[in-house]
């Protein structure tokens, strides 16, 4: 019995042993078989790795994307070429640093307000703040003018009426393409019956509808007084045709004012035309007008049409008869078309901005100022129309 149980001991031993020793075999069989299937396992995982590395996969597609646009043509360059080729703007500062000036000059008699012709480039002495110029050209040239019809139309006496219209009409006949005239009548108003145009069948027509006169009184100095402050809004040389009596019977301003308007009233000449003329030597001085004409005659309102063409350098005249009105217009006429035009480099350079006086004189050959006689050697008197300077450009940067 003994014996029996002493060999089922063992056995039983060797039971346990053989477990334990068998135990482990898996276990290292479980921890090399993931090493042995490592391999395949990564081989399964890059679709993986492409969704959770998507910076890196973006990325890429941003890439190819881009370089389409890289590839398309530049668009054209600005226009930098002149700048480049230019870099000291230097079209400009040819202009700016050789320029070149242009004076309208006339040269009038001061008795007759005649045009002076057949002066040279030498009998001209220019200075721009008191330096000589040397004159590159000199020519004579007629100008378009800008002109206002000033009309006494008033119902006082039809003789001055047609007085007006017949030295209107003439001054229209005068009239080129190129010149703008404005029509402008006045009685105890102001009336503009056409504006600035150049169109003749307009003028025509503003001159033809002056058939029913309406108030008896003429207020000059108002209505020279406004056509005054209206030219002063416009640029260049002006002309005022005033056509009419001479008098003033209900105006708002003085004589006194309205001479200073007309000082200060720069670039505006006034020719005027007086009307009654005839009826003034029928009727012994006061010109066919009564009423307000009882304190002012017929000669103190001419007189007053003087006054406004002398102190701007035009010319008066009081025509008898209709026939004198076209040599009345062409001595007009030459002395507002007729002009001499100047062409010099100054000397002074500099784009400053800086406002440069200008002074004409005439000479003689040797430089003494210019002495001008007439058929019978009497000494005339002349004076000379320009600007008196003009503004130099600004540097450009």
């Amino acid at each position: 019995m003994s014996v029996m149980m002493s060999f089922r001991l063992p056995a039983t031993l060797l039971a346990l042993a053989a477990l334990l020793f068998a135990t482990p075999t898996p276990t290292i069989q479980a921890q090399s078989a993931p090493a042995a299937q490592t391999p395949p396992a990564q081989q399964t995982k890059p679709d993986q790795n492409t969704d959770e590395s998507g910076p890196q996969t973006d990325n890429g597609p941003l890439v190819i994307r881009k370089k389409p646009e890289d590839n398309e043509p530049p668009p054209p360059p600005a226009p930098a070429e002149p700048t480049v080729k230019n870099p000291d703007n230097e079209t400009f500062s040819l202009r700016v640093d050789v320029p070149i000036v242009n004076l309208n000059v006339n040269v009038i008699l001061d008795k007759t307000h005649q045009f002076v012709p057949g002066l040279k480039a030498g009998n001209f002495l220019v200075l721009e703040d008191g330096v000589p110029q040397t004159i590159t050209s000199v020519r004579m040239t007629q100008t378009p003018i800008t002109a206002v019809m000033l009309l006494e139309f008033a119902a006082n006496s039809y003789y001055l009426i047609n007085d007006m219209q017949n030295a209107s009409y003439s001054f229209f006949r005068t009239l080129r393409p190129d010149d703008y005239v404005a029509v402008v009548t006045y009685d105890l108003h102001t009336h503009i019956l056409t504006d600035f145009t150049n169109n003749r069948d307009l003028i025509a027509q503003a001159l033809q509808s002056l058939t029913i006169p309406g108030f008896s009184d003429t207020d000059m100095f108002d209505a020279l007084y406004e056509t005054l402050d209206r030219l002063s809004r416009v640029e260049g040389r002006k002309y005022i045709i005033l056509i009419g009596s001479g008098r003033d019977t209900f105006s708002k301003l003085t004589l006194d004012k309205i001479l200073a308007k007309v000082k200060a009233t720069p670039n505006v000449t006034i020719f005027s035309i007086g009307t009654g003329a005839l009826l003034n030597e029928l009727r012994g001085g006061r010109g066919g007008m009564g009423g307000g004409m009882a304190d002012l005659n017929y000669l103190q309102a001419q007189n007053q049409l003087k006054t406004f063409a002398a102190m701007t350098g035009g010319l008066s005249f009081s025509p008898v008869f209709q026939g004198e009105l076209p040599d009345i217009f062409s001595q007009i006429n030459n002395s507002i078309r007729n002009q001499y035009v100047l062409t010099y480099r100054p000397t002074n350079t500099k784009n400053d901005g800086s406002y440069r006086k200008i002074q004409v004189l005439l000479v003689d050959n040797e430089g003494h100022p210019l002495r001008m006689q007439d058929e019978k050697g009497k000494p005339l008197k002349y004076s000379i129309i320009t600007r008196d300077g003009y503004r130099a450009k600004l540097p450009v940067e």
